[in-house]
């Protein structure tokens, strides 16, 4: 049996929404997120690994690694492309999940924005973030094909550079998506349960039965 909140009370609703407000067990754009930021860390690492490897060939022999420049560009850039990829479900699957949330009015994160401004930076951080991730991934692909298609280092410098900067801003959105599970408690079936003031312990319990 699924259950949700209604004035305080677990009730069985009419759509099946859980008591995290989600029609499903449990939130999908945080697990996509870190599909992103996975994909795409791993990309620029990996990059970066390949254009210094004239410098890092004894260690690998050493190690007996057998391993390749061309091997190592060719993990950045299907890493980069699976990361643009599956960036338009982690931002579609995040403004499904903003759209049902509840945020709670009398709240403010560690850096001081409410619930609401703390969703609205999330999603244009989001957007923005999807927009700079294909923008890379098609920078990644003309240096692959056509730009410097034939020389030993597959990657322009500044590539490497920006990748580096994209990091810092996947910190800062990662962080504001962290206060909005953590501090506000959006689509934490735990949290909308205390705030109800009913107990998680037997409440919880009830949902999955």
């Amino acid at each position: 049996m699924t259950l949700e909140l209604f004035n305080g009370e677990l009730v069985t609703p009419v759509f099946a929404m859980g008591v995290n407000g989600l029609p499903y067990g449990l939130p999908i754009h945080p697990n996509l997120v870190h599909l992103t930021l996975g994909l795409f860390i791993a990309a620029i690492a990996f990059d970066i690994v390949a254009a210094l490897f004239p410098l890092e060939k004894a260690i690998f022999k050493f190690l007996a690694i057998p391993a390749t420049s061309s091997n190592l560009y060719d993990v950045g850039w299907y890493n980069m492309l699976a990361a643009a990829i599956i960036t338009f479900f982690t931002v579609a699957a995040g403004f499904y999940e903003i759209l049902l949330a509840d945020p709670p009015q009398d709240m403010v994160s560690p850096w001081g924005l409410g619930a609401m401004d703390t969703m609205v930076w999330h999603g244009v951080g989001g957007v923005l973030l999807l927009g700079l991730i294909v923008a890379m991934t098609v920078w990644r692909g003309f240096q692959r094909y056509v730009w410097r298609q034939d020389r030993a280092r597959q990657v322009q410098w500044s590539y490497l550079i920006a990748g580096l900067g994209i990091f810092v801003l996947m910190f800062v959105h990662g962080t504001l998506g962290a206060h909005l599970g953590a501090d506000f408690g959006l689509h934490i079936s735990a949290d909308r349960v205390i705030r109800a003031g009913l107990d998680p312990n037997t409440q919880l319990n009830l949902s999955i039965k």
